[in-house]
């Protein structure tokens, strides 16, 4: 053969090669599409369940989600039967590097023992046990270990997204942003100097107006999707009152001015209503929790358009287990919950935007569905509810174009849930089937129950 010929011969090859190759890949693509049939189907925006719902899946998108669609030849059909299709769960606060769940002190004296690194692995389970419970996106409103700089929720939503281990989509805040002093001061309840040093921007806290910019720009240049910051006390810290105001209306202005600017949406921790007023008029994205805003600010709230975040889960496990919790804590988490209760119920009636959130971690990781129930027990309808979790949300995370409903183009975000959860809303909690992003992560029983790391996080509560 000579060199002219041996060359043509290659040609040939290369391109019979590649012609096999793409063959192969459009055959691989077309074995890719999954047909999901149920009862009933949830689209994460309509006011009633559609019938006999069918969503098409290929690759990672939806090619198309309704009633009584045709499954296209050849599809991999899974019939769920009585079941719900709907866009997979999303909750807009939880913290999936820690577990408050246990014994206030006991967890304390662990925290200034634990390695970061060991702490790390263990939120891998956390990760797994929300995706399985049906929550594919949630926002991680804060992370940090006491006397470590680790950006660990960083460190798993980019293991999640790299397809290392197994969770939701995060958005994550790395460190809440607050005042020396602070809820969100991790040396406030030790003596002074016990760690070294004050903690400075670097970890989230930051005095004056300038010094709130550092901190969100600090926080952006390494990785945070969303800023959180205490704009008033909270319950689990021991050396404020629950309902105080922590930041200046100027360094709240600063707050969001940075924070827009960098396109970044604004979360702030805030259950007393004076400092909630002034964070509305700021011009935040969301309140997280709310628990004594008056009727007053709810009406501001639903003025601007801000977003509610209730946490209701949160003070329920609290309050259940109110004895594992010193006395001053025990003190503040009454008054929040008996505040609570009306001011969510004011929010409903007042049509205040509600986005689902349940503050995981003060309970055990993968009870988030049980938000729902109480949710509808303090009068929101069973539909407005999965809308908080799924269209809501998606609005509040800025990804409503990427995900939050079963359209068309959007990402294969699917779970289905028993029955029909518009008449019993606990069907929430009993979630069968989970896709991500069109790779089925569960049918059928989960590999695990809800994580409790703490010794005595049982995995139930009481009934109200």
């Amino acid at each position: 053969m000579n060199v002219f010929a041996f060359y043509r011969f290659c040609s040939r090859l290369s391109f019979t090669i590649l012609v096999l190759i793409s063959c192969a890949i459009s055959i691989h693509a077309a074995d890719k599409i999954i047909v999901l049939k149920a009862a009933r189907l949830f689209d994460g925006k309509s006011k009633t369940l559609a019938q006999n719902g069918v969503v098409i899946v290929q690759g990672n998108k939806i090619v198309d989600a309704g009633s009584n669609l045709p499954a296209p030849p050849d599809a991999q059909v899974i019939d769920l039967g009585d079941a719900t299709l709907s866009p997979g769960f999303m909750d807009g606060h939880t913290h999936l590097t820690l577990d408050f769940s246990g014994n206030y002190n006991e967890r304390r004296l662990k925290e200034v023992d634990l390695n970061v690194s060991e702490q790390a692995i263990i939120a891998t389970r956390y990760a797994r046990a929300t995706l399985e419970a049906g929550f594919t996106t949630v926002r991680d409103l804060g992370s940090r270990f006491v006397g470590s700089k680790e950006f660990v929720d960083v460190a798993l939503r980019n293991s999640i997204n790299k397809g290392v281990i197994v969770g939701p989509r995060m958005l994550v805040a790395t460190y809440g942003i607050g005042a020396t002093g602070g809820h969100f001061d991790p040396t406030s309840g030790f003596r002074d100097m016990l760690f070294g040093h004050e903690p400075d921007f670097s970890q989230g806290i930051a005095d004056g107006p300038d010094a709130i910019r550092k901190a969100v720009r600090f926080e952006v240049k390494n990785g945070a999707d969303v800023i959180k910051a205490a704009v008033s006390g909270g319950v689990l810290s021991l050396a404020d009152e629950v309902d105080t105001p922590q930041l200046t209306p100027a360094e709240m202005a600063a707050l969001v001015d940075e924070s827009h600017r960098l396109r970044k949406k604004v979360a702030v921790h805030c259950h007393g209503d004076q400092a909630a007023k002034e964070a509305i008029e700021a011009g935040v994205d969301s309140i997280e929790h709310g628990s004594f805003m008056k009727p007053e600010t709810l009406t501001l709230m639903k003025n601007k358009g801000t977003y509610l975040t209730p946490t209701l889960m949160a003070t329920e496990w609290i309050m259940s287990k109110i004895d594992n919790y010193p006395p001053a804590l025990q003190a503040k988490a009454k008054a929040a919950a008996a505040a609570r209760s009306d001011m969510f119920r004011n929010a409903v009636k007042m049509g205040v935007k509600v986005s689902f959130g349940t503050d995981a971690a003060v309970f055990p990781h993968g009870q988030n569905a049980k938000e729902f129930k109480l949710m509808v027990n303090l009068g929101m309808q069973p539909m407005d509810a999965l809308r908080a979790a799924t269209g809501n949300a998606a609005d509040l995370f800025g990804i409503a174009q990427k995900t939050g409903t079963l359209e068309k183009g959007k990402f294969a975000d699917v779970i289905a849930m028993p029955g029909d959860p518009t008449a019993d809303i606990t069907a929430t909690e009993r979630v069968s089937f989970v896709m991500k992003e069109g790779k089925i992560i569960r049918n059928g029983p989960p590999s695990a129950p809800p994580v409790a790391v703490s010794a005595d996080a049982e995995p139930e509560i009481p009934a109200d």
